[in-house]
């Protein structure tokens, strides 16, 4: 393998999305510090704007534009701006602009946090991978990085519309790392389990939900500059799946080994520990995160 290939999160030219905020920008620092170019996507052109501001003044390479990553023509003129700025083809693209759902099972969770995740989280990654995979292809060189989550594997109650739209991703990154084989692109799908984020705050959470998921990551959760690392050193030794805590990588392990096992646990758990129901639950947040 050449030092080009095994080190391709170095003096890479970079697109990510969701950088305002989060893992999206502690991904694009890091990558500015490795030396590379990067193109600092989000749907809140501040944020965005922000995160360029702070690699410029270490010394890198970035600009901003805004891109809803729910809309197809968005990705498509974020793939124009990003080549034109670049001089050529982008050689890692970086899918992680997404939002949480949860507190509601299902059959409760209104169908329109049901669409709003599924716009976000699956059609992101489905739009940015059907766009820029073809051009890394041509190239014969690059990476994809899909930011997937340990609930793609390891479903909770009343996560459900988080956790279908996760394992969708990573279910998305599995069958392109398949397709992209010998191409010279590899992909990697991430999937952390608690960072300390945003998320929670910005998310559709039902005010119970969020306080636990607050607590969580406040005694459980680790920085997204040590996600990100971890992520990117695995993408470059050509790893397809990166678990950077070790309760994501024994909770992919129980759930291969002794899936009902599992699930019968969880479900035990949840009956003795949750309300029968949640539909009366008050003090939703409404509002969009990135990454």
């Amino acid at each position: 393998m050449s030092r080009k290939s095994a080190r391709r999160s170095y003096s890479a030219s970079s697109v990510v999305t969701g950088a305002g905020s989060g893992i999206g920008a502690a991904f694009a620092l890091e990558l500015a510090a490795r030396g590379g170019r990067v193109v600092c996507s989000d749907i809140n052109p501040d944020a965005a704007a922000r995160t360029v501001e702070a690699i410029t003044a270490r010394g890198g390479q970035a600009i901003a534009v805004r891109c809803d990553v729910s809309r197809i023509e968005d990705v498509e003129q974020l793939a124009e701006q990003a080549q034109a700025w670049f001089g050529g083809p982008p050689t890692l693209v970086i899918n992680n602009a997404g939002v949480v759902v949860g507190g509601r099972q299902i059959g409760e969770a209104p169908l329109d946090d049901w669409s709003w995740a599924l716009s976000i989280n699956l059609w992101g990654p489905i739009h940015g991978c059907h766009v820029f995979a073809p051009i890394l292809r041509a190239a014969g060189y690059g990476g994809i990085i899909n930011v997937a989550s340990a609930a793609a594997f390891g479903a909770s109650p009343n996560l459900a519309v988080y956790s279908v739209t996760k394992a969708a991703a990573l279910s998305l990154s599995e069958t392109l790392a398949a397709e992209l084989n010998g191409t010279g692109v590899n992909v990697t799908a991430l999937c952390p389990t608690f960072v300390k984020t945003n998320i929670v705050e910005s998310g559709r959470l039902t005010a119970e939900s969020a306080q636990r998921g607050g607590r969580a990551m406040r005694l459980t959760g680790i920085t997204p500059e040590r996600v990100v690392r971890k992520c990117l050193d695995t993408h470059d030794r050509g790893g397809v799946y990166c678990f950077p805590q070790l309760d994501a990588k024994v909770g992919w392990r129980v759930t291969r080994l002794a899936p009902a096992t599992y699930t019968r646990a969880l479900g035990l758990v949840h009956r003795f520990s949750a309300p029968q129901s949640t539909a009366g639950r008050r003090g939703l947040s409404r509002s969009r995160m990135s990454g």
